[in-house]
């Protein structure tokens, strides 16, 4: 799902509450377990990333910052509270994948004046960064939009950056969380293979067919998991 349309932590961090994790360890050993697959997904469209320097610094130079200070925020909600937001946070995902496509096909047709789009590609990109590195569902469809809005054109391109990016987010965050003693190293070793195969072969998919039916499915989820949280996650 990462890799074709995004949306895996729809899957993993609800599956990991089921088993009894808590809500704020579940987001943490999320988020480290997903990392190998947004990088083996990057391996895949390696080829593709064909950007200038400035971009690629100005993406990932956000991407490290908001990461860390994303997972920090988190840790400093505390787990009550983060509990408590969960269902809010499922739906804030959910909503990105559901208006994505039209808002992409909005930006570009507004292209943005050179002077304005490395402003403007930084402080969203930083936002995305700091939710990614609190949350992270969704991440992958809000920087798709955005490399959209600054005049990036080719899908495949874009996804070469935002499997890079993603995966940036994630280490950083990774290290923040595990760093402060949040992650459930039980969960990882088999999680971090399932990711691995998978942004393996999602990528190989992605550059094959659409992601239309995965970003519905994707909707379909969130919004399941979204009434399944407030019913099920305390707080």
């Amino acid at each position: 799902m990462n890799a074709v349309a995004g949306g895996g932590s729809l899957l993993t961090f609800p599956a990991l509450l089921a088993v009894g994790v808590a809500p704020l360890t579940a987001n943490a050993t999320s988020t480290v377990a997903l990392v190998p697959g947004s990088f083996s997904s990057f391996v895949q469209y390696r080829n593709r990333l064909a950007l200038p320097r400035g971009t690629l610094a100005v993406v990932l130079g956000t991407s490290v910052v908001g990461g860390v200070l994303g997972a920090r925020l988190a840790m400093a909600v505390g787990e009550a509270r983060f509990a408590a937001l969960v269902p809010w946070l499922i739906l804030v995902a959910t909503a990105l994948f559901a208006g994505a496509d039209r808002f992409g096909a909005w930006a570009r047709t507004r292209p943005l004046s050179p002077r304005w789009r490395w402003l403007v590609l930084g402080t969203l990109q930083l936002v995305i960064a700091i939710y990614g590195g609190f949350f992270g569902a969704g991440i992958g469809i809000a920087m798709l939009a955005v490399f959209a809005l600054v005049g990036e054109d080719d899908l495949h391109r874009a996804n070469a950056l935002k499997s890079l990016a993603a995966g940036t987010i994630n280490g950083v965050a990774a290290l923040t969380f595990l760093w402060g003693g949040q992650v459930a190293l039980d969960w990882i070793p088999a999680m971090a293979v399932a990711a691995i195969v998978g942004g393996t072969l999602g990528a190989r998919w992605a550059l094959q067919w659409g992601r239309a039916a995965v970003r519905r499915a994707v909707v379909a989820i969130g919004l399941a998991v979204a009434l399944w949280a407030w019913t099920r996650v305390p707080g």
